[in-house]
């Protein structure tokens, strides 16, 4: 059977975005993921975010990969969701920006990096 794009929703994946709201502090959500995810898991979803930030500082994908070792393709991927998503990345971008977050990258300006691969 072929899945949907909407397969994903689900009553379990409700309870799951329902717990992670409920998480105060970061070492709480430090320690509620790595109950949740593998290392590995972990590691792919750091280096998604990671991507994500240095797409919106507006570096090239091949520096992207150099500081992240994702695939250009992984980044594409990222870029495409970033662009024609569902709206997370930008929501939380925004909500980054406007709280003055040291998690908000340090380079370039606030536009999103286009198709380059160089």
């Amino acid at each position: 059977m072929a899945m949907t794009d909407d397969d994903w929703r689900s009553e379990h994946t409700s309870a799951l975005f329902g717990a992670i709201l409920r998480l105060e502090t970061p070492l709480e959500a430090e320690r509620f993921f790595r109950d949740l995810c593998t290392l590995g898991e972990l590691r792919d979803l750091a280096q998604r975010w990671a991507v994500v930030r240095m797409l919106d500082a507006g570096l090239h994908y091949a520096e992207i990969s150099k500081r992240t070792g994702a695939s250009t393709a992984t980044i594409t991927r990222i870029a495409s969701w970033l662009r024609h998503g569902e709206g997370g990345y930008q929501s939380m971008l925004a909500r980054i920006r406007g709280a003055g977050s040291p998690d908000s990258p340090a380079a370039g300006p606030g536009a999103a990096a286009g198709p380059e691969r160089s």
